[in-house]
């Protein structure tokens, strides 16, 4: 079918509104599909129109007692360090932001992997236990960084 002025369609999207308030012969004057009075007939009063009971205002409210995860916590591998470093480096969150693989603002957790046999010195906010001993195993050294 070949484009013509007689063949166009409205696109999908494109959807008229209903235009209220123009007069009672349009269908949708006087009161304009409000009602007649109360807080949803004014103008803007729809906004702040809120009635709760008990049960959803406690749900509104922060849940703050009990654990809080580390959410900017960051796990890196054993693997991966070595893969990036040589013999006797000293392996910091600064040098791994420097080499891409921790974002910046986040803290690092060093977690095992099968395989590593490298002398490094690992500063880290959290380490898990076997990685530790796998990098005093290699004879490395592991310092944890204290949290201000």
């Amino acid at each position: 079918m070949t484009l013509s002025l007689h063949t166009l369609r409205p696109s999908q999207k494109s959807k008229t509104t209903k235009r209220v308030g123009r007069g009672n012969a349009s269908g949708v004057g006087s009161y304009s599909g409000r009602g007649i009075k109360g807080q949803k007939a004014r103008t803007g009063g729809r906004r702040g129109l809120k009635r709760r009971g008990l049960k959803q205002f406690l749900m509104q409210l922060p849940k703050t007692r009990g654990f809080s995860q580390q959410k900017n916590m960051f796990a890196v591998t054993l693997e991966r360090i070595a893969s990036k470093f040589k013999e006797g480096d000293h392996v910091t969150p600064q040098e791994l932001v420097k080499h891409g693989m921790l974002p910046k603002g986040m803290r690092l957790k060093v977690l095992h992997s099968v395989g590593f046999a490298k002398k490094l010195s690992v500063s880290a906010h959290a380490i898990s236990e076997k990685a530790k001993a796998a990098v005093e195993s290699a004879g490395g050294t592991v310092r944890l960084i204290r949290k201000r």
